[in-house]
């Protein structure tokens, strides 16, 4: 059975990527219209039929899309997001609540384990972003009946500065698929409003290639020898960054760690190239060292969003 991960579409205009599982399918984010998914999932020989979950990293509207609920609806996909978001949503989105009443919303709790499928799971980590609460995921899978990870992947698509959950909950990950946004210098110079500028750059914001490549190598000294295999770089600017340049930083970030990882940049336009996922030898020793976690920066706290009816108390 198929198992890979694929980034349907990274960037400002759109953000979706699916891990395909044994014959189950999770979308993380639906950002992207469902003729435009329908459009990506075909051209990887997928369609909706393989999509069997979708999880949230936050609301803002380039991880949504509320023609995609009513997909989700009409093919019985449960929605997973954290409660604040969900709560976001049945305010913003006219097809939340339909999907809601359809008992297709799941909700999950940062650091908090989602069980998916059979072997899968997921742990949401809460990061530093401008839509409060943006999570990161990390989704591992176990072959049946076994206790050590067959593999794993970290994804974080929007974040504006490392924190030590991250770097922890992401150590020993083989594929590790995270935000590139911009070049410093190049965002600087930008013609981009002032308090636009000051946004994308601040705590709350996005990463450089320079904060994401220390985040890369940060990751990759606590993981063991050979770790991450794969770098996916994510939500790379169209105005201040350039593919040779995120990929030069991810690149450089791993040289003297594992040089022979794969360095994949993510596109806006079309999918990228499949990620097989499969069993490596080192899985049983891959959390057995963490990193030094010194240098990382604390986020600032989050703050609350209104409540859904239905969800007071929970």
């Amino acid at each position: 059975m198929t198992m890979r991960f694929t980034v349907l579409a990274s960037g400002s205009a759109g953000n979706a990527a699916l891990v395909e599982v044994n014959g189950f399918g999770l979308l993380i984010d639906c950002g992207i219209g469902p003729r435009s998914m329908s459009a990506r999932l075909r051209s990887i020989g997928a369609t909706w039929a393989n999509v069997h979950a979708v999880m949230l990293t936050h609301t803002h509207g380039d991880h949504w899309k509320d023609l995609c609920f009513n997909t989700l609806q009409s093919n019985r996909i449960p929605l997973y997001a954290h409660r604040a978001q969900l709560n976001h949503l049945s305010v913003v989105a006219p097809s939340f609540d339909s999907l809601h009443k359809a008992s297709l919303t799941r909700s999950y709790a940062g650091q908090q384990q989602v069980e998916l499928t059979r072997g899968l799971s997921c742990i949401p980590i809460e990061v530093s972003h401008d839509s409060n609460p943006t999570f990161a995921f990390r989704i591992d899978y176990r072959e049946a009946g076994g206790s050590e990870l067959t593999w794993s992947i970290g994804y974080a698509s929007d974040l504006g500065c490392a924190s030590k959950e991250l770097v922890e909950g992401f150590a020993g990950v083989d594929v590790l698929a995270i935000e590139f946004n911009h070049d410093e210098k190049m965002e600087r110079a930008s013609p981009r409003p002032v308090h636009l500028v000051q946004r994308v750059l601040g705590d709350e914001g996005h990463l450089s290639n320079g904060q994401a490549a220390e985040l890369t190598r940060a990751i990759a000294a606590g993981s063991g020898p050979s770790f991450p295999h794969h770098l996916v770089q994510l939500h790379l600017s169209k105005d201040c960054n350039h593919p040779h340049l995120a990929e030069a930083a991810g690149r450089n970030a791993l040289a003297d760690l594992n040089p022979a990882a794969s360095v994949i940049v993510a596109r806006q336009d079309i999918p990228s190239r499949s990620i097989p996922l499969v069993r490596h030898s080192e899985a049983a020793h891959r959390l057995a060292t963490r990193p030094s976690l010194a240098a990382v920066p604390q986020f600032k706290p989050m703050h609350p969003q209104p409540v859904l009816p239905g969800f007071e108390s929970a």
